[in-house]
């Protein structure tokens, strides 16, 4: 392993363990140290990485939000009318619900943050401005706004449910919001 200077993927890697770290063992369980040991660099890394362990999980934080709007954009891009982008919204719902406990624990961690602490309150908000991009291709502002609500929602209560809902359900809740309005006005 180079060190030093000449190991340009310590940062990433420093980024990655930091995000493993918090997937695995919650960010109250977190520090420097086990990072560093995790990332398998030297401890003085950190600090000369990082200005501190709140920079380092913005940095952190960051990245994992670019990763699931690219999860976001893997669904919904293809999609060429409304109709297609609710089946991908769907798809998004029920992949993000099954797919992957590491990227639901770390949403959760993020949330949690951000209802404590302004700095991640603006992370999550553009988060989800970018998410909405997405989404807006296809529906209003205020239609995307309230399907990117429904999809944490359903996601959640998919991967924590017992037995979680089916696709019928994700699907006509997706239905009751898109609609247009004079239809549901009926």
């Amino acid at each position: 392993m180079a060190t030093g200077h000449t190991d340009p993927q310590r940062r990433e890697r420093i980024i990655a363990a930091t995000l493993d770290l918090i997937a695995e063992e919650g960010i109250a369980h977190v520090s420097h140290r086990k990072i560093a040991a995790r990332a398998g660099v030297p401890l003085g890394s950190m600090t000369y990485h990082f200005g501190g362990m709140d920079e380092l999980l913005r940095e952190a934080f960051s990245r994992f939000t670019d990763h699931i709007v690219a999860v976001f954009d893997a669904h919904l891009g293809a999609a060429a009318d409304r109709d297609q982008a609710r089946t991908a919204v769907a798809d998004l719902v029920h992949s993000l619900s099954e797919e992957s406990q590491r990227d639901l624990v770390l949403t959760q961690e993020l949330y949690t943050l951000a209802a404590r602490r302004p700095v991640y309150r603006e992370l999550t908000h553009e988060w989800m401005r970018r998410s909405r991009v997405h989404l807006e291709k296809h529906f209003d502002p205020d239609t995307a706004r309230q399907l990117d609500a429904l999809i944490e929602g359903l996601t959640l209560h998919r991967a924590l449910a017992k037995k979680p809902h089916d696709r019928a359900l994700t699907v006509e809740a997706i239905a009751r919001i898109t609609e247009p309005a004079d239809r549901r006005a009926r």
